[in-house]
């Protein structure tokens, strides 16, 4: 997903992972971006700061039909130009959402799912209003400490407590955006989220999304790159127009 704070993107998780599972296998790195895959599906993307102001009726043209806006990160930021990115995707006629990055190493689960819900990650069953959604992926911040200093344990009790918070304030479980390869290294494949919680999951460059984490069949999201012909990054939904319309509103 696009990276807050800097002119960066933030990325730095899913090409950690990528070039992880490069360097145990001796394969060259895959491009960046691919050609979209699965044509047919609908068409989504996600944005940050980093984008600042979207032309969200451009973003329409081209085919978006969903968009994921990053709200908050930790219990101390907030995404400057949320509420123009957010307001701005429904006025284009899109289904949108809001995410969190998370910093577990920073306050816990269930503090950093109430400033989430306080600050853009609410839930209304009204068709337009993709639930909440948790980014959890490699530290960007600190090299040494992927995981963000938690055991695979005290990692899948955050992950819990946050999902619980989320769901007591909202009615929904968030959808988890990860990649497999931070999934197994962080929680040890857990196991513990795939029945009641949506996949978003990252992966790049390729025509599929590969073996999926901890007990999933199915994805729900994939991001697919980050460059295309949609501002921010590039996503996918399995499913029809109308199924992503009954997943908004939580069937």
């Amino acid at each position: 997903m696009a990276r807050d704070r800097s002119s960066t993107r933030r990325r730095a998780g899913v090409l950690a992972a990528a070039l992880s599972a490069l360097a145990l296998t001796g394969a060259h790195p895959p491009p960046a971006e691919a050609a979209v895959p699965r044509a047919g599906l609908p068409r989504g993307h996600d944005v940050s700061s980093h984008q600042r102001r979207v032309d969200w009726p451009s973003a329409r043209a081209e085919g978006a039909r969903f968009a994921y806006v990053k709200a908050t990160e930790s219990t101390t930021y907030r995404n400057p130009y949320f509420a123009g990115q957010y307001n701005g995707a429904r006025r284009a006629g899109l289904i949108r959402g809001a995410y969190h990055f998370a910093l577990p190493d920073r306050s816990s689960g269930a503090a950093q799912a109430a400033y989430f819900v306080r600050h853009g990650g609410d839930w209304r069953a009204d068709g337009v209003t993709l639930p909440p959604a948790l980014d959890i992926e490699y530290n960007p911040y600190d090299k040494r400490h992927k995981c963000y200093g938690l055991s695979r344990k005290k990692m899948v009790r955050w992950i819990r407590s946050f999902s619980n918070e989320v769901r007591r304030e909202t009615g929904r479980r968030p959808v988890i955006y990860t990649t497999t390869h931070w999934w197994t290294a962080c929680t040890g494949n857990s196991r513990a989220f795939s029945a009641d919680h949506a996949l978003w999951i990252a992966s790049h460059g390729s025509s599929d999304p590969g073996e999926l984490p901890g007990g999933w069949e199915y994805w729900t999201f994939w991001q697919h790159g980050t460059k295309g012909p949609l501002p921010g990054d590039q996503d996918l939904f399995d499913g029809s127009v109308a199924r992503l319309r009954a997943f908004a509103r939580g069937h």
